[in-house]
């Protein structure tokens, strides 16, 4: 699926052979195999040309990383601990995603008033600490 998502396009069992051979020693039949597989599971969709199939991506790859934690956090007895526990977790950089994308979830209407209510409350004039950061540089998926 990295292959196919990196394009972001149509690719045939040739295309990511080639590109895994870069790396690594592949049979064409363990690609072939690999995308047939996929393409029975819902996670590729497929279109023939001439004797050869070109495979895409049913959905971004952060489309699906975003189900992988809503599945386990659905299936968690605490949600709220098991959220505690995976914010532990985060680096500092992944919290400031995370601040972003609740940002642009909430959108401007509502992130703002927060803010200011913040600063309020703080008594001593301190401001939010991601004051400055830009919501639309939250990044997709991460490198991994």
């Amino acid at each position: 699926m990295t292959r196919v998502w990196k394009w972001n396009r149509p690719v045939t069992v040739r295309e990511v052979l080639e590109d895994l051979q870069q790396e690594r020693s592949i049979a064409y039949t363990t690609v072939m195999t690999v995308l047939d597989n996929l393409h029975q599971k819902g996670w590729v969709r497929r279109e023939a040309e001439g004797r050869a199939y070109r495979y895409e991506a049913v959905s971004t790859r952060a489309a699906y990383a975003a189900a992988l934690m809503n599945d386990a956090w659905s299936q968690s007895d605490n949600p709220a601990a098991a959220l505690v526990a995976f914010f532990g977790m985060m680096s500092d950089e992944q919290r400031g995603a995370l601040r972003d994308a609740v940002r642009i979830v909430q959108g401007p209407e509502t992130a703002e008033p927060a803010t200011a209510a913040s600063a309020e409350s703080a008594g001593s004039g301190a401001t939010n600490g991601s004051a400055g950061e830009n919501p639309a540089s939250a990044s997709e998926g991460g490198g991994r």
